[in-house]
Protein backbone atom coordinates (compact mmCIF):
# COMPACT_ATOMS: atom_id res chain seq x y z
CA UNK A 1 0.00 0.00 0.00
CA UNK A 2 1.32 3.51 -1.33
CA UNK A 3 2.55 5.80 1.82
CA UNK A 4 0.53 8.96 2.24
CA UNK A 5 2.01 12.30 2.22
CA UNK A 6 3.69 13.19 5.25
CA UNK A 7 2.97 16.42 5.52
CA UNK A 8 -0.72 15.31 5.11
CA UNK A 9 0.25 12.47 8.14
CA UNK A 10 0.74 15.55 10.69
CA UNK A 11 -1.78 17.97 9.22
CA UNK A 12 0.51 20.73 8.19
CA UNK A 13 1.00 22.77 5.12
CA UNK A 14 4.57 22.65 3.27
CA UNK A 15 5.50 25.84 4.71
CA UNK A 16 5.33 24.72 7.90
CA UNK A 17 7.81 25.82 10.37
CA UNK A 18 9.65 23.80 12.63
CA UNK A 19 7.44 24.43 15.75
CA UNK A 20 4.51 23.67 13.79
CA UNK A 21 5.96 20.32 12.56
CA UNK A 22 6.49 19.52 16.81
CA UNK A 23 3.06 20.78 17.75
CA UNK A 24 1.62 18.37 15.36
CA UNK A 25 3.57 15.29 15.82
CA UNK A 26 3.00 15.86 19.63
CA UNK A 27 -0.81 16.50 19.31
CA UNK A 28 -0.79 13.08 17.29
CA UNK A 29 1.44 11.33 19.84
CA UNK A 30 -0.57 12.07 22.74
CA UNK A 31 -3.54 10.38 20.48
CA UNK A 32 -2.62 7.75 18.84
CA UNK A 33 0.88 6.25 21.54
CA UNK A 34 -0.73 2.69 22.30
CA UNK A 35 0.15 3.24 26.02
CA UNK A 36 -2.74 5.64 25.77
CA UNK A 37 -4.97 4.61 22.81
CA UNK A 38 -5.65 0.56 22.69
CA UNK A 39 -7.81 1.21 19.42
CA UNK A 40 -6.58 -1.93 16.89
CA UNK A 41 -4.89 1.07 14.60
CA UNK A 42 -3.44 2.93 16.95
CA UNK A 43 -0.09 1.78 17.01
CA UNK A 44 0.44 2.05 13.01
CA UNK A 45 -0.94 5.66 13.18
CA UNK A 46 1.72 6.35 16.11
CA UNK A 47 4.24 4.75 13.64
CA UNK A 48 3.22 6.64 10.54
CA UNK A 49 3.37 10.19 12.71
CA UNK A 50 6.55 9.46 13.92
CA UNK A 51 8.20 8.54 10.75
CA UNK A 52 6.87 11.50 9.64
CA UNK A 53 7.72 13.80 12.27
CA UNK A 54 11.42 11.72 11.78
CA UNK A 55 11.59 13.21 8.49
CA UNK A 56 9.85 16.60 8.64
CA UNK A 57 11.83 17.40 10.97
CA UNK A 58 15.05 16.89 10.15
CA UNK A 59 16.21 20.10 7.76
CA UNK A 60 18.29 17.59 5.06
CA UNK A 61 15.95 14.89 5.53
CA UNK A 62 13.09 16.82 4.51
CA UNK A 63 14.39 18.82 1.73
CA UNK A 64 15.35 15.84 0.06
CA UNK A 65 11.56 14.44 0.71
CA UNK A 66 10.47 18.11 -0.90
CA UNK A 67 12.27 16.88 -3.89
CA UNK A 68 12.18 13.51 -4.43
CA UNK A 69 9.14 11.89 -2.34
CA UNK A 70 9.44 8.70 -0.53
CA UNK A 71 11.88 6.99 -2.63
CA UNK A 72 15.50 8.97 -0.87
CA UNK A 73 17.96 8.62 -4.08
CA UNK A 74 20.84 8.19 -1.03
CA UNK A 75 19.10 5.43 0.97
CA UNK A 76 16.76 3.86 -0.73
CA UNK A 77 13.17 5.23 0.36
CA UNK A 78 12.11 6.98 3.79
CA UNK A 79 10.10 3.93 5.11
CA UNK A 80 10.48 3.22 8.59
CA UNK A 81 13.67 5.77 8.84
CA UNK A 82 14.02 5.61 13.19
CA UNK A 83 10.36 4.12 13.71
CA UNK A 84 11.45 2.83 16.72
CA UNK A 85 14.35 5.14 17.71
CA UNK A 86 12.81 8.03 20.20
CA UNK A 87 16.39 9.77 20.38
CA UNK A 88 16.00 13.34 22.52
CA UNK A 89 12.58 12.93 22.69
CA UNK A 90 11.98 11.53 25.87
CA UNK A 91 11.01 14.63 27.37
CA UNK A 92 7.63 15.06 24.56
CA UNK A 93 6.63 11.45 25.94
CA UNK A 94 7.32 12.51 29.50
CA UNK A 95 5.36 14.87 29.36
CA UNK A 96 2.37 13.54 27.56
CA UNK A 97 1.83 10.63 29.54
CA UNK A 98 2.16 11.67 33.22
CA UNK A 99 5.41 13.64 33.83
CA UNK A 100 6.02 16.57 31.89
CA UNK A 101 6.61 19.58 32.84
CA UNK A 102 7.19 21.20 37.00
CA UNK A 103 5.68 18.83 38.72
CA UNK A 104 3.97 20.30 41.63
CA UNK A 105 5.74 20.18 45.31
CA UNK A 106 3.52 18.32 47.64
CA UNK A 107 5.07 20.12 50.50
CA UNK A 108 4.43 23.41 49.43
CA UNK A 109 1.65 25.89 50.58
CA UNK A 110 -1.50 25.96 48.81
CA UNK A 111 -4.31 28.55 49.01
CA UNK A 112 -7.78 27.22 50.61
CA UNK A 113 -11.00 27.10 48.56
CA UNK A 114 -13.39 30.45 48.16
CA UNK A 115 -17.21 29.74 50.02
CA UNK A 116 -20.21 31.15 48.77
CA UNK A 117 -22.80 32.42 51.29
CA UNK A 118 -26.67 33.43 49.92
CA UNK A 119 -27.71 36.10 51.70
CA UNK A 120 -31.20 37.42 51.70
CA UNK A 121 -32.35 40.85 52.83
CA UNK A 122 -35.02 43.32 52.82
CA UNK A 123 -35.31 45.75 49.92
CA UNK A 124 -34.65 49.03 52.44
CA UNK A 125 -31.73 47.18 53.95
CA UNK A 126 -30.45 46.51 50.76
CA UNK A 127 -30.91 50.65 49.73
CA UNK A 128 -29.69 52.08 52.82
CA UNK A 129 -27.44 48.74 54.42
CA UNK A 130 -27.11 47.09 57.27
CA UNK A 131 -24.03 45.36 59.71
CA UNK A 132 -25.08 41.66 60.74
CA UNK A 133 -23.38 38.34 61.97
CA UNK A 134 -23.73 35.11 59.98
CA UNK A 135 -22.31 32.25 60.58
CA UNK A 136 -20.74 29.45 57.87
CA UNK A 137 -19.84 26.06 58.31
CA UNK A 138 -15.90 25.70 56.87
CA UNK A 139 -12.77 24.13 57.33
CA UNK A 140 -9.82 25.79 59.62
CA UNK A 141 -6.43 24.78 60.77
CA UNK A 142 -6.20 22.30 63.90
CA UNK A 143 -4.96 24.51 66.14
CA UNK A 144 -3.58 21.81 67.65
CA UNK A 145 -1.00 20.16 65.54
CA UNK A 146 -0.95 23.71 63.56
CA UNK A 147 -1.82 22.09 60.48
CA UNK A 148 1.10 19.72 60.40
CA UNK A 149 -1.82 16.36 61.18
CA UNK A 150 1.12 15.19 63.56
CA UNK A 151 0.53 14.19 67.13
CA UNK A 152 2.03 17.42 69.57
CA UNK A 153 5.73 16.73 69.67
CA UNK A 154 5.93 14.66 66.86
CA UNK A 155 6.38 15.43 63.00
CA UNK A 156 5.31 13.78 59.72
CA UNK A 157 8.35 11.58 58.22
CA UNK A 158 9.73 11.51 54.68
CA UNK A 159 7.57 8.86 52.52
CA UNK A 160 10.76 6.43 51.96
CA UNK A 161 8.76 5.72 48.67
CA UNK A 162 8.59 8.92 46.71
CA UNK A 163 11.58 10.63 48.75
CA UNK A 164 8.98 13.71 49.70
CA UNK A 165 7.85 14.14 45.37
CA UNK A 166 4.52 12.67 46.24
CA UNK A 167 4.89 10.95 42.86
CA UNK A 168 6.57 7.70 42.03
CA UNK A 169 8.60 7.30 38.60
CA UNK A 170 7.42 3.63 36.41
CA UNK A 171 9.99 3.41 33.46
CA UNK A 172 8.93 1.04 30.60
CA UNK A 173 10.74 0.26 27.74
CA UNK A 174 8.89 -0.44 24.95
CA UNK A 175 9.27 -0.98 20.94
CA UNK A 176 8.73 2.48 20.18
CA UNK A 177 11.43 3.59 23.21
CA UNK A 178 11.93 4.58 26.60
CA UNK A 179 8.93 6.00 28.38
CA UNK A 180 8.80 7.14 32.09
CA UNK A 181 5.45 7.52 33.31
CA UNK A 182 4.73 9.76 36.99
CA UNK A 183 2.17 8.44 39.39
CA UNK A 184 0.34 9.32 42.59
CA UNK A 185 2.49 7.77 44.86
CA UNK A 186 0.48 4.87 47.04
CA UNK A 187 2.21 4.73 49.99
CA UNK A 188 1.43 8.11 50.73
CA UNK A 189 -1.04 9.32 48.65
CA UNK A 190 0.87 12.17 46.92
CA UNK A 191 1.08 14.26 50.28
CA UNK A 192 4.88 13.30 50.15
CA UNK A 193 4.80 12.44 54.12
CA UNK A 194 3.94 9.60 55.95
CA UNK A 195 2.00 10.32 59.60
CA UNK A 196 3.13 7.79 61.70
CA UNK A 197 1.63 9.16 64.90
CA UNK A 198 -1.65 11.29 64.43
CA UNK A 199 -3.07 14.36 65.73
CA UNK A 200 -5.92 13.40 67.69
CA UNK A 201 -7.74 16.61 67.38
CA UNK A 202 -8.10 16.34 63.69
CA UNK A 203 -7.16 12.76 63.20
CA UNK A 204 -4.30 13.59 60.89
CA UNK A 205 -6.19 15.69 58.33
CA UNK A 206 -4.64 18.99 59.70
CA UNK A 207 -7.81 20.60 59.06
CA UNK A 208 -10.84 20.57 61.56
CA UNK A 209 -14.90 21.52 60.47
CA UNK A 210 -16.09 24.42 62.77
CA UNK A 211 -18.75 26.67 62.68
CA UNK A 212 -18.12 30.40 62.32
CA UNK A 213 -19.28 33.73 63.18
CA UNK A 214 -18.28 36.50 60.62
CA UNK A 215 -19.42 40.11 61.29
CA UNK A 216 -20.36 41.34 57.51
CA UNK A 217 -20.76 44.95 56.35
CA UNK A 218 -23.52 45.53 53.84
CA UNK A 219 -22.76 48.65 51.83
CA UNK A 220 -25.83 51.28 50.87
CA UNK A 221 -26.82 50.63 47.39
CA UNK A 222 -26.34 46.84 47.27
CA UNK A 223 -28.67 45.07 44.56
CA UNK A 224 -30.20 41.83 43.95
CA UNK A 225 -27.41 39.29 42.77
CA UNK A 226 -24.74 41.13 44.43
CA UNK A 227 -21.59 39.40 45.37
CA UNK A 228 -19.46 40.65 48.23
CA UNK A 229 -15.89 39.20 48.75
CA UNK A 230 -14.73 39.14 52.71
CA UNK A 231 -11.26 37.88 52.14
CA UNK A 232 -9.63 35.48 54.18
CA UNK A 233 -12.53 34.00 55.20
CA UNK A 234 -13.05 31.02 53.05
CA UNK A 235 -11.34 27.45 53.66
CA UNK A 236 -7.87 27.47 55.31
CA UNK A 237 -4.99 26.46 53.49
CA UNK A 238 -2.92 23.65 53.84
CA UNK A 239 0.92 23.52 54.58
CA UNK A 240 0.87 27.50 55.54
CA UNK A 241 -1.08 28.60 52.52
CA UNK A 242 -3.40 31.36 53.25
CA UNK A 243 -7.02 30.93 53.04
CA UNK A 244 -9.82 31.34 50.58
CA UNK A 245 -12.03 33.99 50.26
CA UNK A 246 -15.91 34.04 51.18
CA UNK A 247 -18.40 35.56 48.50
CA UNK A 248 -21.59 36.58 49.89
CA UNK A 249 -24.28 36.25 47.31
CA UNK A 250 -26.97 39.05 47.74
CA UNK A 251 -31.16 38.04 47.64
CA UNK A 252 -33.62 41.22 47.93
CA UNK A 253 -37.28 40.75 48.97
CA UNK A 254 -39.81 42.59 47.00
CA UNK A 255 -41.30 45.56 48.59
CA UNK A 256 -45.04 46.11 48.28
CA UNK A 257 -45.12 49.74 47.26
CA UNK A 258 -41.85 50.01 45.67
CA UNK A 259 -39.71 48.91 42.60
CA UNK A 260 -36.35 49.39 41.81
CA UNK A 261 -34.87 49.87 38.38
CA UNK A 262 -31.04 49.95 39.08
CA UNK A 263 -30.57 53.04 41.16
CA UNK A 264 -34.04 54.88 40.14
CA UNK A 265 -37.23 53.74 42.30
CA UNK A 266 -40.98 53.42 41.01
CA UNK A 267 -44.09 53.66 42.20
CA UNK A 268 -47.65 53.94 41.43
CA UNK A 269 -50.13 56.59 43.41
CA UNK A 270 -54.23 56.47 42.47
CA UNK A 271 -56.03 59.84 41.75
CA UNK A 272 -59.34 60.54 41.98
CA UNK A 273 -61.42 62.37 38.26
CA UNK A 274 -61.68 65.36 40.60
CA UNK A 275 -57.66 65.43 41.77
CA UNK A 276 -56.53 64.95 37.94
CA UNK A 277 -58.97 67.58 36.54
CA UNK A 278 -59.01 70.01 39.20
CA UNK A 279 -55.45 69.34 39.99
CA UNK A 280 -54.15 68.77 43.91
CA UNK A 281 -51.43 68.91 46.51
CA UNK A 282 -50.93 65.04 47.70
CA UNK A 283 -48.08 63.39 50.26
CA UNK A 284 -45.90 61.02 48.47
CA UNK A 285 -44.18 57.90 50.50
CA UNK A 286 -40.38 57.83 49.12
CA UNK A 287 -37.93 55.72 50.80
CA UNK A 288 -37.21 58.27 54.14
CA UNK A 289 -39.82 60.13 54.55
CA UNK A 290 -43.25 61.81 52.75
CA UNK A 291 -43.08 64.62 50.16
CA UNK A 292 -45.64 66.60 49.06
CA UNK A 293 -46.24 66.57 45.12
CA UNK A 294 -48.61 69.09 43.30
CA UNK A 295 -50.52 67.72 40.54
CA UNK A 296 -51.51 70.10 37.69
CA UNK A 297 -55.13 70.41 36.33
CA UNK A 298 -56.04 68.39 33.47
CA UNK A 299 -53.60 65.30 34.74
CA UNK A 300 -54.34 62.27 32.54
CA UNK A 301 -53.72 58.75 33.78
CA UNK A 302 -50.17 56.78 33.34
CA UNK A 303 -48.41 60.43 33.84
CA UNK A 304 -45.29 59.79 35.63
CA UNK A 305 -43.45 62.74 37.68
CA UNK A 306 -39.98 62.30 39.31
CA UNK A 307 -38.69 63.23 42.78
CA UNK A 308 -35.31 64.09 42.16
CA UNK A 309 -32.55 62.08 44.78
CA UNK A 310 -35.30 60.71 46.39
CA UNK A 311 -33.86 57.03 45.18
CA UNK A 312 -31.33 54.39 45.92
CA UNK A 313 -27.35 55.57 47.18
CA UNK A 314 -25.20 54.99 44.41
CA UNK A 315 -23.08 52.13 45.24
CA UNK A 316 -19.96 53.40 43.19
CA UNK A 317 -20.19 56.79 43.05
CA UNK A 318 -22.06 60.14 44.58
CA UNK A 319 -25.68 60.88 45.13
CA UNK A 320 -28.41 58.95 45.17
CA UNK A 321 -31.23 57.93 42.26
CA UNK A 322 -34.56 59.32 41.65
CA UNK A 323 -37.81 58.23 42.58
CA UNK A 324 -40.61 57.94 39.68
CA UNK A 325 -44.04 58.31 40.53
CA UNK A 326 -46.74 57.09 37.81
CA UNK A 327 -50.23 58.34 38.81
CA UNK A 328 -53.41 56.04 37.77
CA UNK A 329 -56.62 57.69 37.63
CA UNK A 330 -59.14 55.48 39.27
CA UNK A 331 -62.97 55.50 37.93
CA UNK A 332 -65.52 56.01 40.24
CA UNK A 333 -67.87 52.84 40.75
CA UNK A 334 -71.29 52.67 42.66
CA UNK A 335 -71.95 56.08 41.71
CA UNK A 336 -75.42 57.26 43.37
CA UNK A 337 -77.95 59.17 41.65
CA UNK A 338 -77.54 62.59 42.94
CA UNK A 339 -73.51 62.19 41.69
CA UNK A 340 -74.59 60.59 38.39
CA UNK A 341 -76.56 63.97 38.00
CA UNK A 342 -74.25 65.69 38.53
CA UNK A 343 -71.47 63.50 36.23
CA UNK A 344 -74.48 64.50 33.67
CA UNK A 345 -74.89 67.91 34.36
CA UNK A 346 -71.25 68.25 33.71
CA UNK A 347 -71.02 66.06 30.47
CA UNK A 348 -73.61 68.70 28.82
CA UNK A 349 -71.75 71.71 30.31
CA UNK A 350 -68.51 70.72 28.66
CA UNK A 351 -70.64 70.00 25.31
CA UNK A 352 -70.51 66.40 25.39
CA UNK A 353 -73.31 63.79 23.81
CA UNK A 354 -72.68 60.43 24.80
CA UNK A 355 -74.81 58.94 22.15
CA UNK A 356 -73.24 61.36 19.10
CA UNK A 357 -69.76 59.62 19.98
CA UNK A 358 -70.70 56.15 20.51
CA UNK A 359 -72.18 56.45 17.17
CA UNK A 360 -68.69 58.19 15.40
CA UNK A 361 -66.76 55.99 17.36
CA UNK A 362 -68.77 53.24 15.63
CA UNK A 363 -68.38 54.99 12.39
CA UNK A 364 -64.62 55.18 12.61
CA UNK A 365 -64.30 51.18 13.32
CA UNK A 366 -66.50 50.34 10.31
CA UNK A 367 -64.35 52.26 8.00
CA UNK A 368 -61.01 50.44 9.29
CA UNK A 369 -62.41 46.87 8.93
CA UNK A 370 -64.74 47.54 5.82
CA UNK A 371 -63.09 50.28 3.99
CA UNK A 372 -64.78 53.49 2.95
Amino acid sequence: MSKRDYYEVLGVSKDASEDEVKKAFRKLARQYHPDVNKAPDAEEKFKEAKEAYDVLSDDQKRATYDRFGHVDPNQGGFGGAGAGDFGGFGDIFDMFFGGGGQRRNPNAPQRGNDLQYTMTIEFKEAVFGKETDITIPRTETCSRCHGSGAKPGTKPDTCGTCKGTGQQEVIQNTAFGRIVNRRVCPTCNGQGQIIKEKCGECHGAGKVKTQRKIHVKIPAGVDEGAQLRVSGEGEAGTKGGPPGDLYIVIRVKAHDFFEREGDDIYCEVPLTFAQAALGDEIEIPTLTEKVKLKIPPGTQTDTYFRLKGKGVPRLRGYGQGDQHVKVVVVTPTNLKDEQKDLLRQFSKLNGENTHEQQESIFERMKKAFLGD
